[in-house]
Parts: C-alpha cells; sequence; structure tokens
C-alpha cells in the first residue's frame, strides 16, 4: 500500500540529510564532476536539487509561463538562482531546505524520487555509496511505474514486467526484468548504466529505450 505524504516527507528529509552529508566531504575537483544527469556537474544537480525544494506552484507557474513553457529554460534559471558563489555556499543553500516540504505540487512520491534519483546521479560517478531503505524506493518506484512525471518511466517500462529481488515491488505484463529496487527505479529515470545490474529478457528492451 502506497504510503501518504505525512509519512513520505520524512523519509525525503532523511535522503536529503544524507546527501548533504557525503556533500560536506567533497573538493573543488568533485564538485565540478560530470554526473548521470545530462551535462550538469555536481554543483549543479545539488542547486537543482535546492530549486526544487524551494518553489511553490504559484511561483512554478509563473516560472514556466515565462519561460514559455520550456522545462530546460525553466531548470536552469531556477538552478541558476539556487547555485551559490562557491560549492559551500551551494552546500549551505541545499542544507537550509533539508527539511522542507515546499514543493510545486502534492506529489511528494516524486519529490522523494528527485532525491533518491539525484543523489544516485551524483555519488555513483564519484565512487560514493549509499543505499536508501527498501521501502524509500519502493515508493518512488511504484510512482515511477504508474505515471510519467518528472521522468517519462512509464512510457519506458510498457509493456515489461518488473519485479524487484529485495522488496515488495512489481508492476506491469511482459517480458521479465528485475533486479533491485533501486537498480529498477534508476532504469526507469532513463539510466541506461543501471540495467547493467537488471536481468531477465526485457533487459534488452529497457537498455534500448534508455539510450
Amino acid at each position: 500500500m502506497a504510503r501518504g505524504s505525512a509519512t513520505l516527507w520524512p523519509a525525503v528529509h532523511t535522503e536529503r540529510a544524507a546527501l548533504a552529508a557525503d556533500l560536506a566531504g567533497l573538493d573543488d575537483k568533485q564538485w565540478a564532476h560530470p554526473t548521470l544527469c545530462g551535462d550538469w556537474v555536481v554543483e549543479e544537480v545539488v542547486a537543482h536539487l535546492t530549486a526544487g525544494a524551494s518553489i511553490t506552484m504559484a511561483r512554478w507557474l509563473v516560472s514556466i509561463v515565462g519561460a514559455r513553457f520550456d522545462a530546460d529554460v525553466h531548470n536552469q534559471r531556477r538552478l541558476a538562482e539556487h547555485r551559490g558563489a562557491t560549492p559551500a555556499e551551494t552546500l549551505e543553500r541545499f542544507r537550509q531546505v533539508v527539511t522542507s516540504t515546499t514543493a510545486p505540487t502534492r506529489d511528494t512520491a516524486a519529490w522523494l524520487g528527485e532525491v533518491v534519483v539525484h543523489g544516485e546521479d551524483i555519488r555513483r560517478p564519484l565512487g560514493l555509496s549509499h543505499t536508501p531503505p527498501v521501502a524509500t524506493v519502493t515508493e518512488v518506484a511504484r510512482f515511477f511505474a504508474g505515471r510519467d512525471f518528472t521522468v517519462n518511466s512509464r512510457t519506458l517500462v510498457k509493456g515489461l514486467r518488473l519485479e524487484a529481488t529485495d522488496g515488495p515491488f512489481a508492476a506491469g505484463t511482459g517480458p521479465m526484468v528485475s533486479g533491485t529496487t533501486l537498480a529498477l527505479t534508476m532504469a526507469m529515470a532513463g539510466r541506461a548504466v543501471y540495467c547493467e545490474e537488471l536481468t531477465g529478457p526485457g533487459v534488452p528492451t529497457l537498455r534500448e529505450r534508455c539510450a
């Protein structure tokens, strides 16, 4: 059974705090390191997370209209707004929103997904290890499998059967794709590298869609 916002927000806060703790040990070179999130480096992804935790629906509407409904332009403008003059300042701004419950919509599972996915986007290229609780990632996996929102996750796995090997998550029908809940979630977010951690006859299809 899916959890409500009241129980999901603490999970969001826990994952933000864990990421902030990992970021505290980075040097300037690591802050400028590429991530799994397109062309963004670590500092840009962190600023993006701060922006997402700082914008209400009203402000989001003003921003997206001002960007002529171009999500990339909107994201770049908000990222620039919340990026500090130095990595240390960017980190401090992120720390200030760790316990925020501000979001542009009430889809709390999506905002939990933001910090889980972007946390992995940052950590994996840097060789940092963090595994969120299975219960936390299961909520994100269920949301991703059921709806295209910030990522086209439902479209990516259409016609495939997903089954977690470490928890209760399962969704869809078709050729099987199995693996950890985190690997399935990251693949649904379009991170093709996580397909290497998955098994089953549906993996080639999923890998091709991610690419």
